[in-house]
């Protein structure tokens, strides 16, 4: 029997409060995944619920269940960009004061996003964990109701709701992949669908290099990272709660890590494959079924629990994933230096798949002959297999080629 203080019943009784507020989001068919998986495999797109993401859910109910002592000492709340929106909006929605710290670095479209539905919005320091010190702080000082991200039995009940849709919207489901920060997510999917379904494997997935679950988990309490470094600032957290460890640890099968590459291959496949836009940290559950399909049974789900992304930062995501994909390809070609040699490279090239993104000349070097040219080019082509073959028939052809 779970000693848990957050049980299905929560999480039912959650789902009648946000019943006008949050969104069924779709289980979209995914012939991409499925393919690579050899079984069916759908996305949970909750990067399509109100805020762009699946925090609405937790920051509403939380926010609807305070007094009106409460709610007139107003809120705050310490967030990267989602769940800031989600207070933001909830807060709004409400007619509850909301204060939100974030980190200096925040993307710009969660910042301003947030400032749209109302909020006061504080930078504070670097990082989250400098974040949050300073909205707690704030609370201390002004008696405002602090927010927490994850660790809260009303936000882990408002994010299990995501955990119902799936068991109703899938009733043959094997497995569930979900994106992991400090585990509110997590926790709230595993212990609707575990209640559901027993057999059901329900899998966490955290960034490589901001992993504090399994650590965590093998120690028995939160252990905080000393650092964190990836893109993926929605599941950025140097810590779980003791509510969503406890939870995680009872229901949850398994924690994996994916790597940087595997996140920006994950962004570009749901663009270019899935139509979603997704932000690295939503892209997370992605990502871990790309490095290997194998590990979940079919049919799965992996959840896209959000969209909020700069375009600047979706640009340069985009372009690393399709590095990481094979699907660029720089080379320097030594070719004889005369009139048409570099057209008939071009020509060579072109006809074999590559398309030439830049191109650049050198004459000066000792490893060079007088009547030679150094050609450096940067080339898109459909994958890496068809870079190799492009390699190859370069050398075939007499040209010296180093990739």
């Amino acid at each position: 029997m779970s000693a848990l203080p957050v049980g299905l019943a929560d999480i039912e009784a959650a789902r009648a409060m946000l019943a006008d507020v949050a969104v069924p989001t779709p289980l979209e068919e995914s012939r991409w995944l499925t393919a690579l998986a050899g079984g069916e495999v759908r996305i949970k797109a909750e990067n399509l619920q109100r805020t762009g993401s699946f925090k609405i859910r937790g920051a509403y109910l939380r926010l609807s269940r305070l007094s009106e002592a409460e709610r007139a000492r107003g809120v705050v709340a310490a967030s990267a960009g989602n769940h800031a929106q989600g207070v933001a909006l909830a807060a709004q929605l409400l007619g509850i004061r909301a204060t939100v710290y974030m980190p200096e670095g925040a993307p710009i479209p969660k910042e301003r996003a947030t400032r749209a539905y109302g909020a006061d919005v504080v930078f504070a320091g670097s990082s989250l964990t400098t974040a949050l010190a300073a909205a707690q702080e704030h609370a201390e000082s002004t008696g405002a109701v602090f927010i927490h991200p994850f660790d809260h039995v009303d936000v882990v009940a408002g994010q299990g709701t995501v955990g119902l849709e799936l068991v109703e919207q899938l009733p043959e489901l094997a497995s569930v992949v979900v994106p992991t920060g400090g585990g509110g997510l997590l926790a709230g999917v595993a212990i609707a669908v575990k209640t559901l379904r027993p057999d059901v494997r329900v899998i966490g997935v955290q960034a490589k290099d901001a992993a504090a679950f399994p650590a965590s988990l093998a120690q028995g309490r939160p252990v905080p990272l000393t650092q964190l470094a990836t893109m993926a600032d929605g599941i950025a957290v140097g810590a779980p709660g003791e509510l969503t460890l406890a939870a995680v640890r009872e229901h949850v099968d398994d924690v994996v890590t994916v790597s940087e590459d595997l996140l920006a291959r994950a962004v570009q496949g749901l663009v270019e494959r899935a139509k979603l836009v997704a932000e690295p940290a939503g892209a997370a559950a992605v990502a871990a079924m790309l490095d290997d399909p194998s590990r979940f049974p079919t049919p799965a789900v992996a959840v896209v629990s959000g969209g909020n992304i700069d375009p600047l930062l979706l640009g340069k995501v985009i372009r690393h994933g399709m590095a990481a994909a094979g699907r660029y390809l720089d080379l320097i070609v030594t070719l004889p230096d005369r009139p048409g040699g570099l057209a008939a490279l071009l020509t060579e090239i072109g006809s074999h798949g590559g398309n030439v993104l830049e191109v650049g000349h050198a004459r000066t070097s000792p490893a060079l002959s007088m009547d030679e040219v150094e050609v450096r080019l940067q080339l898109e082509t459909r994958g890496a297999e068809s870079s190799a073959t492009l390699v190859a028939r370069l050398r075939e052809c007499g040209y010296r080629v180093v990739s």
